[in-house]
């Protein structure tokens, strides 16, 4: 007899497979109809190039968007137009409401690091022995004096005269 392959017998579609299938075809649904939006909307930006066509249509299009730009620009200088005059006492206005805001501001916090804050520093005498590790000796005339252990240095001198 003539034996049949599993491969010519359709399969059976669960309701899983048919489920993502429709699920995979909403989606590409979707992305196209974005992307065909997409295309349809012009985003405006500092940068437009013209629409491809004719290049007297392109330069056309062109000069109208740089027309439309600067008609765009004398509109907001019209609009917030000052005298040199009135910017310089705006510009005076906030120089002192800085300087009354910040000088009080900076006398409080030197006044407050001098008064309410402890200078914490390296406590005197020797250090435990978990704080003062050393590999190998420092490449100075003194091996274990570390560089800026004014004591040390002088210890080590003296013994060194000696």
């Amino acid at each position: 007899g003539i034996r049949r392959s599993s491969v010519c017998r359709p399969k059976k579609q669960d309701a899983t497979t048919t489920n993502n299938s429709i699920m995979f075809a909403a989606r590409a649904a979707t992305r196209s109809i974005a992307r065909q939006g997409a295309t349809t909307v012009q985003r405006r930006s500092n940068q437009t190039v013209p629409r491809l066509g004719t290049q007297a249509e392109m330069e056309a299009e062109a000069i109208a968007q740089l027309r439309a730009r600067v008609r765009r620009q004398k509109e907001i200088m019209d609009a917030t137009e000052h005298s040199t005059e009135e910017e310089v006492q705006e510009m005076w206005k906030w120089v002192k409401i800085s300087a009354v805001v910040a000088t009080p501001v900076c006398v409080l916090s030197v006044l407050k690091d001098i008064f309410l804050v402890d200078h914490v520093h390296r406590p005197h005498g020797p250090l435990p022995d978990y704080m003062n590790i050393q590999v190998k000796e420092f490449p100075w005339e003194c091996e274990t004096c570390a560089l800026f252990d004014l004591d040390c240095w002088k210890k080590c001198r003296a013994e060194q005269g000696n």
